[in-house]
């Protein structure tokens, strides 16, 4: 009979709380269905024989250690049902918050003191049991015993085991439990039974051993339930010889067998693949007049479906069947999936309609179970109707990833109508839809042109940031994003596309592709600063560039007027590997030109010479003559040397012409000087153009200075130049200037004259 002991100290009562259960019953309740409804490989079993069945709170009388019964029994229907909210008024709702809620100290511990003046049994097990972490309920637990406020029993001591049990903090439930005869409250086997269990789920397998092994040295006594317990645990780790070993100590120690000990043994018998071994227990089973019930068939049938054995497990069907013992949910679950695991979708859609015909519905695992095979031997159009019927149930499959094997085998059908439903199913049944789901269904979209339908899909994406959410576990596929962003970037919408790539940029998304369109997309609708961010993005995170986005980049800042944005591009194309073609250097430096902008249209010009490119020559004179007319004398020399480098001879006879026509004077004299010095070969007509051009302008000194290198490098002026020069140079009063130009003329001894020259030039310097 169940019960739980009230509190040993006289002045407190005990409460009375529903569903609970004493150490005498079967805890067999550790040991899940073998075909439970949440999988059909679950090593555990979902219903027991009448032998093995635990008994419900309300089949068994319940002792009150209370001098009111009545009242007891009133309390207990006011209690809240299992699974239900309790009142958050109650004592221990806001004990488990105040110790969720602030840390666990002094302060705290007299809170709650003042808060309770008495500790009851019903009050501290209820505040283990409620506590929002193990290691609350652990330092409650210790806290009250240390402080005197309660004496723990039997009750409390089962809940914190269990509680830390389940919290994998096994080193603290088993003290507790080894010390518990030190407080003079006994042990029983429910409690070993606890933690050979806890210790077997974290796969400890050698302490479970010991504590089985313990129970006797301690005298505690085993039962079948503490041997099932132990089965269960050592052949899930595949010691089906150490089972075999213990299962005869059961016998030699007078423990019969229950048919609840045979199901766990014949699971585990088939997890080690053990048939033979199987076999040889069913049999014994039998012979000790325990006949198989539903469990036993199911695991039978479930274990020869792993082990590829299927006309065994259909064997064992047909023997349930003709043995009255009507098959459930779980039997036909576990024949579909055997089928659908050997490939034989036709028998496992035959067993599911045969199943529905005896009015057996079927549950989420079931169609967790057959969906794939559906889809696997592609027979979409009843992968199509299962859906349908699981929609109409509102029943949620168990295993959300089969949604995108529906979406994708849709697809692949050529069905796409049946994919769009597949997304809508996931919304009707509150399956949290990801990027992933939408990408299927956009990029097959695109690939049947429909755009549109893409398009729609798209915005509901991007609107509920679908990709942003943090514990989204299936991504957008590159090829879904990738279509969509050209289709848009192709079509006038390369901000809506952009939009959806800056939230794939968030989740680590660098594809060059992408980047390239957007920027072709951005630079076709006249929007370059948006391309040239996407542009500096790119190259700040070392993404790959394509010459042919700079090219529509640098089109798109020419045509919106701002050259001096496309000669940025410009450079950060050659930068980042790609060489310019002619056209194109000829289109920046022409904007550039257009713009007034020489000096940046010459730097354009210079690197196009150093790239080897040697075209568009007619468009270097117009930028050296530009130079030369604005001042920038030097700049424009470079150039000249640059382009004589590049074996490109420019016209200086018409640059001189121009300067000398335009007033241009030290232009044209520095120009004159540096054709001079590199023996250019210059028309006599452009010296005397340019000793008018200093004799008009009043540079005398110039002219002569000038005149005397020309003179020198064998240079031919007109006669009557020099004869006009001689004369403003003696009414200018340089007179030694005058007279060497006039021996020069007159053709003075060569010698006598390069003495002159050279005293004159000294003087002239020393003047300037």
């Amino acid at each position: 009979m169940a019960h739980f002991a009230g509190s040993k100290l006289p002045h407190l009562r005990p409460r009375v709380y529903p569903g609970f259960r004493a150490s005498s019953a079967s805890p067999s309740h550790c040991i899940k269905s073998f075909c439970s409804t949440t999988s059909t490989d679950d090593p555990s079993f979902q219903s027991l024989s009448s032998a093995d069945k635990i008994p419900k709170a309300s089949d068994e009388p319940v002792k009150i250690e209370s001098p009111n019964d009545l009242q007891g029994e009133s309390e207990q229907k006011r209690r809240t049902l299992k699974g239900k909210h309790r009142n958050p008024g109650k004592l221990e709702d806001i004990i488990c918050r105040m110790m969720a809620n602030r840390a666990w100290t002094t302060r705290l511990q007299n809170s709650i003191r003042n808060l309770v003046p008495r500790f009851d049994q019903s009050l501290v097990y209820n505040v283990l049991d409620r506590a929002r972490s193990s290691e609350h309920a652990l330092q409650f637990f210790r806290w009250v015993e240390r402080s005197g406020l309660f004496r723990h029993d039997r009750g409390t001591h089962m809940k914190i085991i269990e509680r830390l049990g389940r919290a994998s903090k096994l080193n603290h439930a088993r003290c507790i439990l080894m010390d518990m005869p030190n407080k003079g409250v006994q042990w029983d086997e429910a409690m070993f039974v606890v933690l050979i269990d806890s210790y077997g789920e974290k796969g400890i397998v050698q302490e479970s051993v010991k504590i089985f092994q313990q129970m006797k040295e301690l005298g505690v006594e085993r039962t079948e339930k503490s041997y099932d317990a132990f089965f269960k645990v050592i052949l899930r780790r595949g010691r089906y010889m150490m089972a075999k070993r213990y299962y005869n100590k059961m016998l030699e120690e007078g423990i019969a067998p229950t048919k609840h000990t045979f199901n766990v043994l014949l699971w585990g018998f088939f997890l080690c693949q053990k048939t033979e071994t199987v076999n040889r227990f069913y049999e014994d089973m039998k012979s000790r007049g325990i006949m198989p019930d539903v469990v036993t068939y199911n695991t039978m049938i479930n274990g020869y479906h792993r082990v590829k054995k299927i006309e065994e497990a259909e064997k064992f069907f047909v023997e349930m069947k003709g043995r009255n013992i009507a098959p459930t949910v779980i039997s036909y679950t576990t024949m579909i999936k055997g089928y659908v695991s050997m490939g034989k979708v036709d028998d496992a859609l035959r067993m599911f309609e045969e199943m529905k015909s005896f009015g057996i519905k079927p549950n989420a695992v079931t169609y967790t179970t057959l969906l794939p095979g559906l889809c696997d031997a592609m027979k979409m159009s009843e992968a199509q109707m299962i859906l349908q019927e699981m929609v109409e149930r509102h029943t949620a499959p168990k295993d959300n990833s089969i949604f995108i094997k529906l979406l994708t085998c849709q697809c692949k059908s050529g069905n796409l109508d049946a994919a769009a439903d597949v997304l809508k199913a996931m919304i009707s049944l509150s399956i949290p839809t990801e990027a992933g789901h939408y990408g299927v269904l956009i990029e097959n979209f695109c690939k049947a042109e429909a755009y549109d339908r893409a398009v729609k899909l798209l915005d509901k994406l991007v609107e509920k940031e679908i990709i942003l959410r943090p514990r989204s576990t299936l991504d957008m596929e590159s090829d879904a994003y990738k279509a969509i962003i050209e289709y848009l970037c192709n079509h006038g919408q390369t901000e809506k596309a952009e939009t959806l790539f800056r939230q794939l940029m968030k989740k680590g998304v660098q594809d060059p592709i992408a980047f390239n369109n957007l920027i072709r997309g951005h630079s076709k609708e006249r929007n370059p600063e948006a391309a040239f961010e996407m542009l500096k993005i790119m190259i700040r995170r070392g993404v790959p560039t394509e010459a042919d986005a700079y090219k529509l980049l640098i089109h798109s800042f020419l045509e919106k007027g701002e050259p001096a944005d496309a000669k940025v591009v410009l450079d950060s194309m050659i930068e980042n590997g790609h060489l310019p073609d002619s056209t194109l250097f000829r289109e920046v430096m022409e904007g550039l030109f257009k713009d007034e902008r020489v000096q940046t249209a010459s730097r354009v010009m210079r690197t196009m010479l150093e790239k080897g490119v040697n075209e568009n020559m007619d468009l270097a004179a117009k930028i050296l003559e530009a130079l030369l007319l604005r001042g920038h004398v030097e700049e424009a020399l470079g150039r000249i040397e640059l382009l004589m480098h590049t074996g490109y001879a420019p016209d200086v006879d018409r640059l001189l012409s121009v300067l000398s026509d335009k007033g241009k004077t030290i232009a044209a004299l520095k120009l004159l000087d540096f054709a001079l010095e590199r023996d250019f070969t210059l028309d006599f007509s452009s010296y005397d153009k340019v000793l008018e051009a200093l004799l008009a302008a009043g540079k005398t000194l110039n002219a002569y200075s000038i005149l005397c290198k020309i003179s020198q490098k064998g240079g031919v002026t007109d006669k009557n130049s020099c004869e006009s020069l001689i004369k403003t140079l003696n009414e200018e009063g340089n007179t030694k200037q005058a007279d060497i130009l006039s021996r020069m003329v007159q053709g003075a001894s060569k010698g006598h004259i390069e003495w002159l020259l050279g005293s004159s030039q000294d003087r002239y310097k020393l003047r300037r």
